[in-house]
């Protein structure tokens, strides 16, 4: 075995390794989605309510803004890159396609994220000493949730790029049969379910519920793809099976 496949089957690991951290972290994120209530029409729509939030539960703030799904979208950076490398040999220009769309739209969803921002506003806000001040931090809060908020135009494309990208790996993955056609499927109708649920909340947003009927089979989906082709990784880490 040379050096290029022992450094192969060492990435593989690392993926699959992560891909359990992020099904950890889709587990934690729909149980505080469904003890909050989920719906993005009752979260906080003024940059004071967000204020408050913070104030009130910082880590509530934060969920609601989003850092939970980029700590989990971070973390995908090397399973996207293990998927890419287990399809190297047999389906390499789309594999190499879905890598770099995942990582511009990963790139794109982090720099545009404003839990952080938002959150040191909140503090100084509060801790401002005159009405002027805080309408100026108000107004600023005002203009981080235009382009950052859950649901709104500034994050819909990092949020669907990476999840057309991971359709399109479904794709690659049917073609290039070194994962099981079932992962595929999984993969392929997840994800598109996925783009589904984003167009509708971001596009349309007096049809939550509609959303949510979408949001909850696709997470579902893409959670039996996750765990299917981790498996996979798993053992091309011991056997290098890819081509």
């Amino acid at each position: 075995m040379d050096t290029s496949d022992r450094q192969w089957r060492l990435i593989f690991k690392t993926g699959a390794i992560a891909s359990i951290i992020v099904l950890c972290g889709i587990v934690t994120d729909m149980i505080v989605g469904s003890v909050t209530g989920g719906n993005v029409a009752e979260l906080p729509q003024t940059s004071v309510e967000r204020f408050n939030q913070f104030n009130e539960n910082r880590l509530l703030g934060l969920y609601n803004l989003d850092l939970l799904n980029i700590i989990n979208q971070i973390i995908l950076i090397p399973v996207i890159i293990a998927l890419y490398g287990a399809h190297r040999n047999t389906n390499s220009s789309f594999a190499l396609l879905s890598m770099v769309l995942f990582l511009v739209g990963t790139t794109i969803f982090v720099t545009g994220n404003t839990a952080l921002t938002m959150l040191d506003l909140s503090r100084k806000y509060f801790a401002a000493c005159s009405d002027e001040q805080r309408l100026l931090l108000a107004a600023a809060g005002e203009a981080m949730l235009t382009k950052g908020s859950h649901g709104s135009l500034g994050v819909f494309i990092g949020f669907a790029l990476p999840t057309f990208a991971n359709m399109l790996m479904s794709f690659v993955m049917l073609s290039g049969k070194i994962f099981s056609r079932l992962s595929s499927y999984f993969g392929i109708i997840g994800n598109s379910l996925m783009i589904i649920y984003l167009v509708l909340v971001t596009f349309i947003p007096k049809v939550e519920a509609m959303a949510i009927a979408f949001a909850m089979p696709a997470g579902l989906m893409v959670m039996a793809w996750m765990i299917l082709f981790t498996i996979k990784l798993f053992r091309l880490s011991k056997v290098g099976e890819a081509n």
